[in-house]
């Protein structure tokens, strides 16, 4: 090695780094495009899920939708014949590491590839406090959905990417990852989106030989996952929210389509936050 080469400290088996970087050419507009690629996105028969489905098949990609309690064959043939492109709707149970591997490997076979992953399951904790819950097994349906499961898809799709030589991870984490939300309890839900969040970001050092990794973090969404909260405890949030409202899921999909795009080239390791979260 010479002495003017640069060898990154974080990931050396990149070897030699170029000194200039080439970025993409053409209309910056163009580079969100997904058109040729293939998105695989883990509860996404409805809410943030489908949203983001659904946005990707605008921008062009070929979609596969993972559900577990409510069916999406319905959803995959809509994509599909409203913006021609290629759909198709897995049963999957994310919080078995075996049963998203088998996932994954259908989706290859049928889709050819994967480029976009995003682990996007999750449950919200409704039981208040934990100190006064004598039921663990409901914080092991938490932490098993909402953390767990995301790692088994990073797992899974990791050796992938590396093999392919591309890829981008996307997970779903949450303003509760930054901050304990009041004033409703929900410690395990908030420590699961806090390790979610640290490992996006630990994989995004991990995978740069190969992958981008990011996280999208939503603060209060109208969907099914706030659907628990009566209208005093929602007036509440909103309070707490600058703009005063709920978000709708259709105000996130940009974000999960720039960090899935050509635009986002040297954008790894991101916390992306929508609604005041930090």
């Amino acid at each position: 090695m010479s002495s003017d080469e640069i060898i990154s400290y974080t990931n050396p088996e990149l070897g030699p780094l170029p000194k200039k970087f080439t970025p993409p050419s053409g209309n910056i507009l163009d580079l969100f495009s997904l058109k040729g690629k293939v998105a695989s996105v883990t509860g996404s028969s409805g809410g943030i899920g489908f949203a983001v489905a659904e946005g990707y098949a605008q921008a062009g990609a070929d979609v596969a939708i993972w559900h577990h309690s409510h069916p999406a064959d319905d959803k995959a043939e809509y994509l599909e014949k409203t913006y021609g492109v290629k759909a198709k709707a897995y049963k999957s149970d994310t919080s078995d590491a075996d049963d998203v591997k088998r996932v994954v490997a259908e989706v290859r076979k049928d889709f050819g590839k994967i480029d976009i992953f995003v682990a996007n399951a999750g449950i919200p904790w409704t039981w208040g406090p934990l100190i006064d819950e004598p039921d663990l097994t409901k914080w092991k349906k938490v932490i098993d959905t909402d953390l767990n499961s995301v790692f088994y898809c990073a797992h899974a799709i990791g050796p992938h990417f590396r093999d392919q030589g591309f890829g981008v991870l996307i997970t779903t984490a949450s303003m509760s990852a930054s901050i304990v939300n009041i004033p409703q309890a929900q410690a395990a839900y908030n420590a699961s989106k806090a390790a979610v969040k640290h490992l996006t970001k630990s994989l995004a050092v991990e995978w740069a030989p190969f992958a981008r990794v990011n996280s999208v973090s939503p603060g209060y969404i109208g969907t099914h996952l706030t659907e628990f909260a009566d209208k005093e405890l929602v007036a509440k949030w909103v309070q707490l929210t600058p703009l005063g409202r709920l978000g709708n899921p259709k105000e996130l999909v940009a974000g999960y389509i720039y960090l899935s795009s050509d635009a986002a080239s040297f954008t790894t390791g991101c916390y992306l936050g929508y609604g005041g979260s930090s």
